[in-house]
């Protein structure tokens, strides 16, 4: 894990411009050491709120309840909040936990089916455009 690479091009930069603009947390079902080991090299901590890891709550995606504890300890709702996901679970943990979801584009899920999604991208630097007309 410390070795793989796994930054994806441009995100970096994408969270530089969104952080101008919204409130930005991790919501992962990844348990904290893990996390902690993929990315203690990566620079996109920085640019978030909070992480919620595995440990955070008791019920996986696609249950709800990842997302609902972001919400919570974001003290937002679920109309004014975006998740950003590229799985089908995670899609589905969004969706019933009430939150527009756009799902990025990957090799490894592309044949998932995420017609649920409100927005379906192939970069995170759409997700400007996205904010902005919503906002």
């Amino acid at each position: 894990m410390r070795t793989e690479a796994i930054e994806i091009d441009g995100v970096v930069d994408a969270l530089v411009e969104l952080s101008k603009h919204v409130r930005m947390a991790i919501v992962t079902t990844a348990k904290r050491a893990d996390f902690d080991i993929i990315h203690e090299q990566r620079q996109i901590r920085q640019f978030m709120d909070f992480v919620i890891v595995r440990e955070d709550y008791e019920r996986a995606k696609p249950h709800p309840e990842p997302y609902l504890a972001g919400l919570k300890r974001f003290g937002a709702t679920g109309e004014e909040t975006l998740v950003v996901e590229d799985s089908a679970r995670g899609l589905t943990s969004a969706v019933a936990a009430g939150i527009d979801c756009a799902v990025v584009h990957n090799d490894f899920t592309k044949a998932n089916d995420f017609s649920q999604a409100s927005y379906r991208i192939n970069s995170l630097s759409e997700l400007k455009d996205i904010l902005l007309e919503a906002g």
